[in-house]
């Protein structure tokens, strides 16, 4: 196992862009009547959730898949928008057709996400940080939406400088400055880290990266079972995993975790639907849909059940999803434990629209090794 970042792995130089509150500044830039205004992109109804939120709207402590009874009670002033993916997916289009300006080493996470490879320095720019400068202030020109960027050797380091000087700036961590500025991260910003292991790592005196990079291997084994290896290497900075442009999602799903467990119909119920929400949302953002929706159900013992139910053609809208779950949740109850986590998944998947064609990979330049860049960061 390789300890530093700067071993015998090839020296790539990857940017992650990340639109900024992308479906709310989208509505915000479509209807000047909403600039400067909280805003909640989904339903406002007692069962809503939201879907996405603008600045203005998280300054009152709104986020993405929260209740929208929550989100109105912390913001009397929200003003809610039905959601127009169709909109959404042009303007990722857009964006897209400018990362291809720079590369074709482009790996998409969602509609507003995405990694790209520039070690090759196509356009003879010169740095990895001024491709970025160059890729942000093009999306800004084309688009009038605004993006942030983090610039890395890895895809580890990239994601987590993309969120440091949001919204509409960029971070560059460059080999060096690796392992330090892991070390002063928070350990909740590791990817994989929710409440609840952020929780345990408290009570474990793991606060940082610098206390990660201080615990054995075998010592994350026994805490963390199969996450242990990826800490390991995350807490050194290191993170050899390849941007892939072929990348080929298997499923869509999402998890909650619960500081108190559920076993009252209602509370399930209503847990679900906002769960159903989430999926939903992030099945339309990465332009796919599904026809085996799956649940999971894990209870105050930590045993865990899943129950499935595949379609003939792909579940239609956010109803059926929800529809489908409840049908699922709804043979198991009553419970006979209380429950800590509830999941849903979408899983064998097919693009929302025959059209939507994959971002161009060709074969040569995706297998091909990369390549030590000759420029900076």
């Amino acid at each position: 196992m390789h300890d530093d970042p700067s071993d015998n792995a090839p020296l790539r130089k990857i940017i992650h862009i990340d639109m900024d509150a992308f479906f709310a500044s989208v509505e915000q830039r479509d209807n000047p009547d909403l600039r400067g205004k909280p805003v909640a992109v989904g339903g406002s109804s007692a069962r809503g959730v939201v879907a996405a939120a603008s600045y203005e709207a998280r300054q009152f402590g709104v986020r993405s898949a929260m209740p929208s009874v929550t989100a109105r009670r912390r913001c009397p002033t929200l003003v809610f928008v039905k959601p127009r993916f169709e909109v959404y997916r042009a303007v990722s289009q857009q964006i897209h057709a400018i990362f291809r300006r720079y590369t074709d080493l482009i790996e998409p996470l969602s509609l507003d996400e995405a990694y790209l490879d520039v070690s090759e320095d196509r356009l003879a720019i010169g740095s990895a940080t001024g491709i970025a400068l160059a890729i942000r202030r093009q999306i800004l020109a084309d688009t009038g939406l605004t993006a942030s960027a983090g610039i890395s050797y890895n895809k580890f380091l990239a994601k987590i400088a993309s969120d440091q000087n949001k919204p509409n700036g960029q971070c560059v961590v460059r080999p060096e400055q690796g392992p330090a500025f892991v070390a002063a991260l928070p350990a909740r910003r590791f990817y994989g880290v929710g409440p609840k292991t952020a929780e345990k790592m408290a009570r474990l005196g793991i606060h940082s990266g610098a206390d990660l990079r201080d615990c054995a291997l075998d010592f994350l084994q026994q805490h963390f079972g199969k996450s242990a290896e990826y800490l390991y290497r995350a807490s050194r900075g290191i993170d050899h995993r390849p941007v892939k442009p072929d990348r080929i999602r298997k499923s869509i799903g999402a998890e909650r975790t619960y500081g108190e467990d559920l076993q009252d119909e209602a509370a399930l119920r209503n847990a679900l639907e906002a769960i159903a929400s989430t999926v939903w949302e992030r099945a339309h953002r990465h332009g796919s849909r599904g026809r085996t929706v799956t649940l999971k159900l894990k209870f105050n013992d930590f045993r865990q059940i899943t129950r499935a139910r595949s379609l003939e053609a792909p579940v239609a809208s956010r109803d059926a999803l929800a529809a489908i779950g409840q049908a699922l949740l709804g043979a198991q109850l009553p419970l006979p434990r209380g429950a800590r986590l509830l999941g849903l998944t979408l899983s064998t998947l097919e693009p929302a629209h025959a059209e939507r064609a994959p971002a161009p990979a060709p074969a040569s330049v995706t297998e091909a090794p990369p390549r030590q860049g000759r420029f900076a960061f």
